[in-house]
């Protein structure tokens, strides 16, 4: 109560109401973390069971509960100590997975089943007289068949239980089934299948510990009676509820008892709410709703633990989009390096919450929904899925393509979007990669597409994205991914027609207007800290291009100006407009000093001013491929550096690509960060507008024909100071057959400026060795490799602070 008194007090809440918030809230953070795990996995929760044990589980497992949709929760009796009990009666299990790769036909289908049956040697640990002395017996084993099949030419498996007598038509009816559930639509009829493994769980089955075993060890030590429970039914409608209090051991099995109550051992603590029963069994308790019940119901009126609710809730569904995406791509870019993001917007194409993904897609995402909108007018169905990477209508560069989804569509006008960026490998252009460094129009830098339906009444319209990309060097991976993020949006609708269906449209509605009112108080409150008046930084790309920030800020506001920036480039560093309120948005939300979303309230206090004709001002055929992942890290140094927050960083992506005709890779490498004034810059990692993963070696040698000869820190590459810019890194890539490469780069010759006295970090280089012999490559180089060929890139250090 010493705790939450003052916290209670600030919101307008009783203790006892504050105190429920943190439990509902924590409650909430539990089913998050269920269903991303669950979806990660491919299942749906509301068809399980939940168990609950430890200490505190079988407390929370009924709101829980009720938040997942599950309606049986099932609590062991001796629930804080499942573990250990579990241990001592655990069967034993082997699970082999046999590779087949073989298409599935009926003759193929029973090869497959043969090879891993014969090789299953592992089955042989269930033989009675192979057991150890002293070993549990059991008297048989279960054998499960699982098979992992996808459509040929794609990379995601779905995997599919194979019953007795089963056929090859039966295993593509489920797989079709279970394609409609992960993607949001049916896989192409007829579409040519492949078994990639034949699973096999081998499973004792042994006889069970003895129930009595559980009622020993729950000896009543509690004495019956009632204890009053602060109940939360509604965010109007909580208080204090009796509840009866029954020790567990005089509950026997099969007696029912009605909630409100509470069941209590020495082993465990459970909460039985109003409306929910609980059944006794000999080791277990369930319980269930009396009748189906809805969740507690949300009026639009703004409460803060609603908001935290709905603000955690908004960003799970994100999080989970994520996960789906990440699950069912293709690519190494998208699926490994996690070059994606994923978002939620409101009927006016406004950014409301996003997973922790990429800042440079989330800033400006919003506008590619609200082109779309334009584009499409009332012609928006539920289950649309759109294209588009037009960088002049929302886009950041031609390889980033965003996929669009209406919500809840009405007389062609949806209540919501959701949405998700991804990398593509290649989209075509004048190189591998489609990250051209020496692009100097757009056409060189791949197709360009706005306002594409891609799926529509659950068919992928793949003839026409065929079409559309067929300038792509791996145009059936451009598929597969496209039907990844296909399943990524059918996720997030589902989801929010889930919270919809909870809690209703208006609420939902309600709260993500109140979400973006929460980002624009906290950037308010935020700019309020800041000196007043303006702060100005300036700095110059690598070509002696200007570039100069200006902020003024008074009362909460800021005015942001880029005058003194450079004009177009005839290069390709142009970054479209949304690129650059993208950075700001990231900069500026990295000063909020509470946790708040990022979302498009926060900019609502900050008025962006761009040059017509600058270099943040492009407009077509102008080339943009650079502007999205050098310009933009440059105009976060800016932002940060002007308002005296840290030296700048390595200020670039450090941007390789190579590849052939026919397939293409890309990265982005880390480097140093700027140091501040009560830290050093952090060494080797990635940096602000990209937020990407290094692939890993054995994954990029194994699909690519190159060895990772070095992957290290470069010490010493930091500017000098008080506290030191971070160091970049070294990686040197040799090449096994000739390849077309390029980097795409900054830094390389003025290195990282420092602040108060600090020093500059140190340059980056890029260095190509054949036959013994360097050749220093410029910040932006096309070039061809040959076996033998070592490519090594020393990115550059972050700037010091203080002298």
């Amino acid at each position: 109560r010493r705790s939450i008194a003052p916290l209670a007090a600030a919101a307008g809440l009783s203790v006892e109401k504050m105190a429920a918030g943190f439990v509902r809230v924590g409650d909430e953070l539990v089913a998050q973390a269920i269903r991303e795990e669950s979806v990660l996995r491919g299942f749906d929760v509301r068809t399980h069971a939940l168990v609950a044990f430890g200490g505190a589980g079988p407390q929370h497992a009924c709101a829980v509960a009720r938040a997942l949709g599950v309606t049986k929760v099932v609590v062991p009796r001796l629930a804080s100590v499942l573990s250990a009990w579990g241990i001592a009666g655990a069967r034993e299990s082997r699970e082999t997975v046999v590779p087949v790769l073989q298409p599935l036909g009926e003759s193929e289908l029973g090869l497959a089943i043969s090879l891993a049956i014969s090789a299953n040697i592992d089955a042989r640990v269930y033989d009675a007289g192979s057991r150890s002395p002293g070993t549990r017996r059991c008297r048989e084993s279960s054998i499960r068949t699982t098979l992992e099949l996808r459509i040929r030419g794609t990379d995601a498996t779905l995997l599919v239980p194979l019953a007795p007598g089963a056929d090859a038509d039966t295993l593509r009816r489920e797989f079709a089934a279970a394609h409609t559930l992960a993607y949001g639509f049916a896989p192409p009829d007829g579409a040519p299948m492949e078994i990639v493994n034949v699973r096999l769980r081998i499973e004792e089955i042994a006889e069970a510990m003895p129930s009595a075993a559980a009622r020993r060890a729950t000896s009543a030590e509690a004495p019956a009676g009632s204890q009053a429970v602060w109940t939360v039914v509604s965010t109007t409608s909580s208080g204090w509820l009796q509840h009866l209090i029954h020790v567990t051991a005089s509950v026997g099995d099969g007696d029912i008892l009605a909630g409100p109550a509470i069941l209590v051992d020495r082993a465990s603590t459970i909460l039985v709410e109003d409306g929910w029963r609980v059944t006794a069994h000999a080791d277990a308790f369930v319980l269930q709703p009396v009748a189906p019940m809805p969740p507690p119901r949300n009026t639009t009126a703004r409460d803060p633990v609603t908001l935290t609710l709905f603000a955690n809730r908004f960003m799970s569904i994100a999080e989970r989009m994520g996960a789906v995406l990440e699950r069912t791509s293709h690519s190494t870019n998208i699926k490994e390096r996690l070059d994606f993001s994923c978002a939620l917007f409101d009927a006016d194409g406004r950014l409301v919450a996003n997973a922790p993904h990429i800042p440079v897609h989330l800033g400006a995402m919003g506008e590619s929904v609200r082109a779309i909108v334009a584009s499409r007018g009332t012609d928006l169905r539920d289950g649309d899925v759109i294209l588009t990477n037009d960088p002049y209508r929302g886009g950041s560069h031609l390889p980033d393509i965003t996929a669009v989804t209406p919500v809840l569509v009405e007389k062609g006008r949806a209540r919501f979007f959701v949405a998700n960026r991804a990398h593509h490998a290649d989209i075509g252009g004048a190189t591998p990669g489609s990250m051209p460094p020496l692009s100097t129009s757009i056409d060189e830098e791949g197709a360009r597409v706005h306002d594409l339906l891609l799926v529509r009444g659950g068919v992928l319209m793949e003839d026409d994205a065929r079409r559309a990309f067929a300038v792509s060097r791996s145009i059936d991976e451009r598929i597969a991914d496209f039907r990844a993020q296909a399943a990524a949006n059918a996720e997030g609708a589902r989801l929010l027609r889930e919270a919809c269906d909870e809690s209703g449209v208006d609420v939902v509605e309600a709260y993500m207007g109140h979400v973006l009112d929460d980002g624009a108080a906290a950037m308010e409150e935020m700019l309020r800290t800041l000196a007043p008046g303006p702060h100005v930084m300036a700095d110059a790309l690598d070509d002696g291009t200007p570039l100069r920030f200006s902020i003024t800020i008074e009362n909460g506001r800021a005015v942001v100006d880029f005058a003194g920036t450079g004009p177009r480039s005839r290069g390709n560093l142009n970054a479209p407009r949304a690129v650059t309120r993208a950075a700001v948005l990231y900069a500026l939300r990295c000063l909020v000093g509470r946790d708040v979303p990022l979302n498009e309230g926060c900019l609502r206090p900050v008025e962006i001013r761009i040059p017509e004709g600058s270099l943040l001002d492009p407009s077509p055929p102008d080339a943009v491929v650079g502007g999205n992942v050098e310009t933009s890290m440059r105009i976060v140094d800016l932002v940060l550096g002007a308002l005296g927050a840290c030296a700048a960083s390595q200020g670039t992506m450090n941007n390789l690509t190579f590849g052939t005709s026919d397939r293409a890779y890309y990265e982005t490498l880390g480097g140093g960060g700027g140091a501040g004034p009560t830290f050093d810059g952090a060494s080797a990692v990635q940096l602000h507008m990209t937020n990407t993963r290094i692939t890993d070696v054995e994954v990029l040698e194994t699909r690519f024909p190159v060895v990772v000869r070095r992957f290290a820190i470069r010490r010493g590459s930091g500017g000098a100071g008080a506290h030191r810019g971070g160091d970049g890194m070294i990686r040197e890539i040799e090449f096994l057959a000739p390849m077309d490469g390029g980097i795409l780069s900054e830094r390389r010759a003025r290195g990282a400026f420092g602040l108060a006295g600090g020093s500059r970090g140190v340059v980056g280089r890029n260095v190509l060795t054949r036959n013994g012999v360097e050749t220093e490559l410029p910040g932006r180089a096309a070039f061809e490799v040959r076996p033998g060929d070592v490519l090594r890139i020393e990115t550059p250090g972050g700037g010091g602070y203080g002298g």
